[in-house]
């Protein structure tokens, strides 16, 4: 288990750097910088070149690539350049534990609601439960999430008028925000474990529990569900980290002061630092995310070797 904990984390790293340096060439690559609105304001070109000083652009871009390694080596991501006066760092500090908090509960919705919509899809199947189940799930794939955010926004705040738009001051702001997010997360566990739950109660040993009168709640709980629910797990892995670490569009929609917002608003500024602090917070949240995924596989299921 350690020597494999090792190896996930050294391919992690690798990853992360990959990650980085793509990033960092690909955004530098793009014509335009943080500064050209003021390019475009006609600023004086000392005043530019001595900003440009300021921030070590005027540096090549290799010796930029090396300087941020090394600041990121220390866990510095910088300072924004639209936000003179904050650091990177300070913005995930303050906008994480939002996003967090949204998606924490986000997740916890999707999986109480999903998995029993999936295992009830399951025993029912071909029934009306099933074909309801199914529905529900088709509608939760088909539908993005913003244009479900916009239908909501619509029918509850304007039409209704019975919930709050923006902002999470109350209990009430998380409803809207967190059933857009969970929706589309509750078709694809719930398909899911339709499907896993199908294919493993077909398997002996939940036929000879059967066989020998064991009651089929217990059969389901107790046997089928814990190899069913696997696949889950998968899935699980990447949910996690894509809505702990803040979904882009519905914080924008609802105005939630997530880690999200802030990622969007230095696409549109071109702030350098930002945009790359952010992809690999990101990406450094889902590589541990998968990581404990492949490490729970062993623990749900003993059958799993981690050699393999």
């Amino acid at each position: 288990m350690g020597r494999y904990i090792i190896k996930r984390i050294i391919a992690g790293l690798i990853t992360m750097f990959v990650l980085t340096t793509v990033t960092f060439f690909l955004m530098h690559a793009i014509p335009g910088g943080p500064f050209s609105p003021a390019e475009e304001r006609k600023v004086p070109k000392a005043v530019m070149e001595k900003v440009q000083e300021k921030y070590g652009l005027n540096d090549p871009v290799p010796v930029q690539y090396v300087n941020y390694l090394k600041n990121l080596a220390q866990g510095d991501f910088g300072i924004s350049f639209k936000q003179t006066s904050v650091t990177v760092n300070e913005l995930i500090e303050q906008g994480f534990p939002v996003s967090a908090k949204v998606g924490l509960i986000a997740i916890i919705v999707a999986l109480l609601v999903g998995i029993p919509l999936g295992i009830t899809s399951a025993i029912k199947r071909g029934k009306w439960a099933d074909w309801l189940s199914m529905i529900i799930a088709t509608v939760g794939i088909s539908i993005p999430n913003f244009v479900l955010s916009v239908l909501l926004l619509f029918l509850f705040a304007v039409v209704l008028k019975i919930l709050p738009t923006f902002g999470l001051t109350s209990w009430q702001h998380y409803i809207l925000p967190v059933t857009c997010l969970a929706f589309s997360p509750i078709a694809y566990i719930a398909r899911l474990m339709r499907s896993s739950m199908l294919e493993v109660m077909r398997y002996d040993y939940i036929r000879t529990a059967r066989a020998k009168g064991v009651h089929e709640l217990q059969v389901i709980c107790k046997h089928a569900l814990k190899n069913a629910i696997i696949p889950i797990v998968t899935y699980l892995g990447p949910l996690v980290a894509i809505l702990l670490t803040g979904s882009f569009v519905i914080e924008r929609i609802f105005s939630i002061p997530g880690i999200g917002r802030d990622f969007v608003s230095s696409i549109s500024d071109r702030d350098y630092s930002v945009i790359l602090g952010m992809t690999v917070f990101f990406g450094a949240f889902i590589v541990i995310c998968n990581i404990i995924v492949d490490i729970l596989y062993a623990v749900i299921d003993r059958r799993i070797k981690i050699d393999e």
